[in-house]
């Protein structure tokens, strides 16, 4: 069962890894940093939206609309901390 709390805390872990770098990512697009005409730029955008576009749909069809700015990731973000500050407290359960 250790194993089993371990895999969880590596999936977000990554998952949390993966968010930092899609919200970084866009700020540089959106500062003209990062050129998405370039490929290898394009490829990773591409990457990070397919594998984060299914989490955070559900959570903007329930946060009001708030013009340009886009809370998903953050609100993604504090459910996955949450998750982990679960994980670990009930840690005794997995043993």
């Amino acid at each position: 069962m250790q194993s089993l709390f371990q895999i969880l805390m590596l999936l977000l872990n990554v998952l949390w890894f993966f968010i930092i770098a899609h919200v970084i990512m866009s700020w540089l697009i959106n500062f003209q940093v990062l050129n998405t005409r370039q490929q290898l730029v394009a490829q990773i955008w591409y990457g990070l939206n397919r594998i984060l576009e299914p989490i955070y749909a559900p959570v903007r069809r329930i946060l009001p609309p708030l013009g340009g700015i886009d809370l998903a990731p953050l609100a993604v973000l504090i459910g996955v901390a949450a998750l982990r500050i679960i994980l670990v407290n009930n840690y005794a359960l997995f043993l």
